[in-house]
């Protein structure tokens, strides 16, 4: 592999800086980055720079920030189409994910990776496989992209293959071990958090147990919440009718650090219940749309004032990894429930950005071009005839652009991705060891 270098300061000029900060501001001018955060954004410096980027009037924004994706699932796309949440799951996920070796997730992770990089995603809330973890976070480190991880955590259901049926406090030990030889790795571009899947496939003894251990030591948990109708009652039998967020905040589970996935079937009382507990929500409408799970209720839920973050999901529900994707549906989805902009192109970018950075506890770090960030930034083209004429960057960024749109993607100052080209993978080898790995998956999986 190729690996790129962090050269010290850099200077970004000629950039059209969207700032995402309180005021929104939008800047004609130039950002410095150095030691892998922002030093300025506005005028270009006195003192020369070891390393100049013009942007050639290219936005400049903050990187996406994806709150819901699954890393390990992005070698099963195209194998799991048109089947709705449950069986899906069943027949398709389940048995693919505990085909995986470490060899497999390390190829889906590096996959991955370069589809986020690529389209200006830089950093993933991301809920692995039961399995094999260590894996995920060794490849991570090496290709740069900043992520909190989580250990899948399945403790309770008879259709889970049984690689991914856990004794329970083994769940819980190997999820605090994981914690400990990774959370604040890659100088801390890396975290740990728990991720219990959801209510059908845990029991509530360790939904209990990782309440106790996320409140004690401050801990993000990652969780799907009310994705589809069948779920939901399925929640209703083994809770002895409760809805999904009543029981997750009977297990102790709804507080601030929780991140609830999806959230499409949610009740009134439900959602007053996440506005009270401040609880994250991780909108996913393309993922929503092609499991026919539905519409989620996002203009309402963001009018409570509940944090509404966006991701992708995984390939296998989504097959593309694109935030371009997930903001544009964002927005047109919520107009035909409601009516046109009842979800800005602005909302969905601020969603995309800010948004996501607050969900994951890091808007004091990230989601904004502000002096004393870290330096994760992307340049995006305005120079292609599908972006003409360009009149309202929101609505460009968030209904025109592509994520093929990218030209730079930079990390903690380093940049990742240069005039549309990986800087420390190469994306062929990367493709063919994939496509490899994805056929012995398929093939032990019986798929």
């Amino acid at each position: 592999m190729i690996h790129g270098s962090r050269p010290d300061p850099v200077l970004i000029r000629n950039a059209t800086i969207l700032t995402m900060n309180d005021s929104l501001d939008i800047v004609e001018g130039a950002v410095v980055v150095s030691g892998g955060r922002i030093v300025s954004v506005g005028a270009e410096p006195q003192t020369p720079c070891d390393t100049v980027i013009d942007a050639g009037g290219a936005y400049l924004l903050p990187g996406f920030i994806q709150t819901h994706v699954h890393l390990c699932q992005t070698l099963f796309r195209s194998y799991a189409d048109d089947l709705p949440l449950l069986e899906w799951l069943r027949r398709r996920i389940w048995p693919m994910e505990a085909a995986h070796t470490p060899s497999t997730l390390a190829a889906a992770t590096r996959l991955a990776a370069t589809e986020l990089l690529l389209s200006g995603t830089t950093t993933a809330l991301t809920m692995e496989t039961v399995h094999d973890t260590d894996v995920v976070f060794e490849t991570l480190a090496d290709v740069g992209l900043r992520a909190t991880v989580g250990k899948c955590m399945m403790d309770s259901d008879a259709d889970v293959p049984a690689r991914l049926r856990e004794d329970t406090m083994r769940s819980i030990d190997d999820s605090v071990d994981l914690r400990k030889r990774w959370h604040g790795a890659a100088n801390g571009r890396l975290r740990a958090a728990f991720a219990p899947r959801f209510a059908v496939s845990c029991t509530r003894t360790l939904l209990e147990a990782v309440a106790a251990l996320s409140a004690g030591d401050n801990v993000l948990v990652h969780t799907h919440a009310s994705e589809s109708r069948d779920e939901v009652d399925v929640v209703r039998r083994i809770s002895g009718g409760l809805s999904n967020l009543e029981y997750l905040a009977a297990t102790g589970l709804a507080s601030d650090r929780l991140c609830a996935a999806h959230c499409v079937w949610v009740t009134d009382n439900e959602q007053s219940l996440l506005a009270e507990r401040n609880v994250k929500v991780m909108h996913c409408p393309g993922s929503n749309l092609k499991l026919g799970s539905g519409i989620a209720p996002v203009a309402d839920m963001r009018r409570r004032g509940i944090s509404v973050s966006l991701g992708a999901d995984g390939a296998a529900c989504n097959n593309r990894l694109d935030m371009f994707d997930e903001m544009r549906l964002a927005a047109t989805l919520q107009a035909v429930r409601h009516a046109p902009g009842a979800l800005t192109a602005r909302d969905a970018v601020w969603m995309a950005t800010r948004e996501g950075a607050r969900a994951l506890g890091l808007e004091h770090e990230l989601g904004s071009i502000e002096p004393g960030k870290r330096a994760d930034l992307i340049l995006v083209a305005r120079d292609r005839a599908h972006l003409a004429p360009d009149a309202d960057p929101w609505s460009t960024l968030a209904y025109a652009c592509r994520g093929t749109d990218v030209q730079l993607t930079m990390i903690d100052g380093e940049v990742l991705v240069r005039d549309s080209r990986l800087a420390r993978m190469d994306e062929r080898e990367v493709r063919a060891k994939a496509q490899e790995a994805a056929r012995e998956i398929a093939s032990r999986a019986g798929c």
